[in-house]
């Protein structure tokens, strides 16, 4: 599968007793496929990963492996442990993902070498293509790509690609430069025109799960170089990504959803549920941006 394009960071829907609802996220899924999508990456931040026990994250596996073939699909296999890693990418690999992702390892602050043989242990033990998922804000490590162990995994085929959760869009260049094979997504929806320019191939955003319509003229915009009309439009979608994220990224994003009749239930604690003021801004925007 093509490993560029609009790539849907999933929620993971919830029932009303905080059940994983794999219905509600295949209803999202071929939402997206619809408008666009190019792939999906399942259970990643957005998909609350860290809050899903090991069996909720491969259901949610299984649950998109119904769309096998219709789109690209990628697995988050982040976990601080390698074995726990490998287990999730080998489930991901006996369900037909196409692909996997992970974070860098975090709390214990691997060095360098360390987290470059966390990528090499799960890209010897499944044939997939694996990712790096550079997101320093959350996860407090800072890849150093001019370290020899980072530089060789990006250059020796274990990584196939990066998505870049980072302002420093220079370094997702640098990568770029350092590898031109390498599948370079943006991870930061309002910095997507940014990215583009810098050489990404495309974007895997969280807000895509209801946004892709604001974004899919911004890329149109972009390969015809009509950058006066791409730049509108950013600022136009940034308006929707600057709400969400100050009312509450993922809480928004389910809120959204449910209210375009995909129920997508609420976010799992210590995540805040919206105030009525929140759900009163929100529901104007989508009548403003989403309404036709």
């Amino acid at each position: 599968m093509e490993m560029k394009g609009f790539f849907i960071a999933t929620v993971s829907p919830f029932t009303a007793d905080n059940k994983l609802n794999g219905d509600a996220l295949a209803r999202v899924i071929d939402k997206t496929i619809g408008q666009g999508a190019t792939g999906m990456l399942v259970a990643g931040t957005s998909g609350e990963c860290f809050m899903l026990s090991f069996e909720e994250r491969v259901r949610s596996f299984e649950a998109a492996a119904a769309f096998k073939g219709r789109t690209h699909l990628m697995a988050n296999v982040s976990a601080i442990g390698t074995d726990e890693a490998i287990a999730y990418a080998q489930n991901a690999q006996k369900l037909g993902f196409d692909s996997v992702i992970s974070t860098a390892p975090f709390y214990y602050k691997f060095s360098m070498q360390a987290i470059a043989d966390f990528f090499r242990d799960i890209k010897r033990a499944v044939d997939l293509p694996l990712f790096l998922y550079n997101f320093p804000v959350y996860t407090g490590v800072e890849i150093d790509i001019d370290h020899p162990a980072i530089r060789e995994i990006l250059t020796d085929g274990t990584i196939a690609g990066v998505k870049q959760t980072a302002l420093n869009a220079a370094q997702m260049e640098r990568m770029g430069n350092l590898n031109p094979s390498l599948a370079l997504f943006g991870g930061y929806d309002e910095m997507y025109l940014a990215n583009r320019a810098m050489g990404a191939h495309g974007a895997i955003g969280s807000t895509f799960n209801f946004t892709l319509p604001l974004f899919m003229p911004i890329a149109e915009a972009f390969q015809k170089n009509d950058m006066r009309s791409a730049h509108a439009l950013q600022r136009r979608a940034n308006d929707v990504v600057s709400l969400l994220g100050k009312c509450g990224l993922i809480p928004s994003i389910k809120y959204a959803l449910t209210r375009q009749g995909i129920d997508a239930g609420e976010a799992r604690r210590p995540l805040p549920k919206l105030t009525a003021e929140q759900k009163k801004m929100l529901d104007q925007m989508l009548e403003e941006y989403f309404s036709g």
